[in-house]
């Protein structure tokens, strides 16, 4: 492995699962930007330079001994890839410690069920990342709108390669072999529009809006770097903002705040699953939006915690009813 041009060494306060921490900026194991791997974790990013320009960056994120964790960069953008690793890894958050003193049984709280609880204590570096690049983490959630989860992961592998043949997308340094660097806003623009359903199985509503993020990227770029992560109330303010987009609904402002600002307290609202796995869990019952509302308020301020436990808390959602079979209509 080549030198890096940039390296950083993280001794975070408490521990950091570094795998688990950045999951959620992975869209599926074949993801081109982002590789779990036994050294650590791959990410290709392209960092603002505060001057209208990106710089590509290939970022490695390995856990250390001691508790401690190196990120390695490559490439123009790599100074500030190492610069953001702590974000990454949600280490900007101080809010876990307030958030384990309410899950004691005299906190006044909710008692939690016990697997849930016990998904903290087994998972103590869970930790919510701050990806930054909104308008990029926008596309890959609209990409997730009402689709299944193989349609909405090749849709995001199809736009990066598309972009590849448009705007070289080779990441610098020793990326693993087919990783690529996200989209430029300029590139997913220049993708012809019939590759979009023939190729990239990307519905029309999805294609609409992911266009208009792209056209609209470099403000909303800005309007996410002015908006600390950690910030409950500037992240809702966002997400409120992100409303005016066209195309860009509830569930998708939270699902990208949740990723690029690891807003703590942002609940995917509208999602096809998640409320009534969130009742199933906390009640024996599913419920809808409003009810899964309801049961998260006593924990306001944490509640993408207590969401992202549940997740991990071994329970299984429950099947009822037929699964959606969309028609694949791409070429072959």
């Amino acid at each position: 492995m080549t030198d890096p041009d940039a390296a950083r060494l993280l001794e975070p306060p408490g521990p950091v699962d570094v795998a688990l921490t950045l999951r959620p900026l992975q869209r599926g194991a074949a993801d081109p930007t982002v590789r779990a791997a036994p050294e650590g974790v791959w990410l290709t990013r392209r960092e603002p330079d505060g001057r209208g320009r990106t710089l590509p960056a290939t970022l490695l994120v390995s856990p250390q001994a001691g508790g401690r964790v190196l990120a390695r960069a490559w490439g123009p953008g790599a100074a500030l890839a190492a610069a953001r690793a702590d974000l990454l890894l949600g280490l900007h958050d101080d809010g876990w410690a307030a958030f384990d003193t309410l899950l004691a049984p005299d906190s006044g709280r909710p008692v939690l069920p016990w697997h849930v609880r016990e998904a903290r204590r087994r998972r103590p570096g869970l930790r919510l990342p701050a990806g930054g690049q909104l308008a990029r983490q926008l596309m890959t959630v609209v990409l997730e709108q009402k689709v299944t989860h193989d349609q909405a992961r090749h849709g995001w592998r199809t736009l990066v390669r598309l972009s590849h043949r448009i705007d070289d997308a080779t990441p610098p340094g020793p990326a693993p072999a087919g990783m690529l660097l996200p989209p430029t806003p300029d590139a997913v623009l220049r993708v012809p529009s019939w590759d979009w359903h023939a190729r990239a199985w990307v519905q029309p509503a999805q294609s609409r809006a992911v266009l208009e993020v792209a056209r609209r990227a470099s403000t909303l770029d800005r309007l996410g770097e002015a908006t600390p992560p950690g910030d409950a109330a500037a992240a809702a303010r966002l997400a409120r903002m992100l409303l005016r987009v066209p195309g860009i609904g509830p569930w998708t402002a939270a699902e990208a705040l949740q990723r690029s600002h690891g807003a703590a307290d942002i609940v995917s609202v509208g999602d096809y699953h998640l409320a009534q796995f969130v009742g199933q869990v906390l009640t024996g019952r599913r419920t809808d939006d409003a009810g899964m509302l309801r049961l998260l308020a006593p924990w306001a301020g944490h509640r993408q915690r207590v969401v992202r436990l549940i997740g991990l808390s071994g329970e299984r959602k429950q099947a009822f009813g037929p699964k959606l079979t969309p028609a694949d209509h791409r070429r072959i």
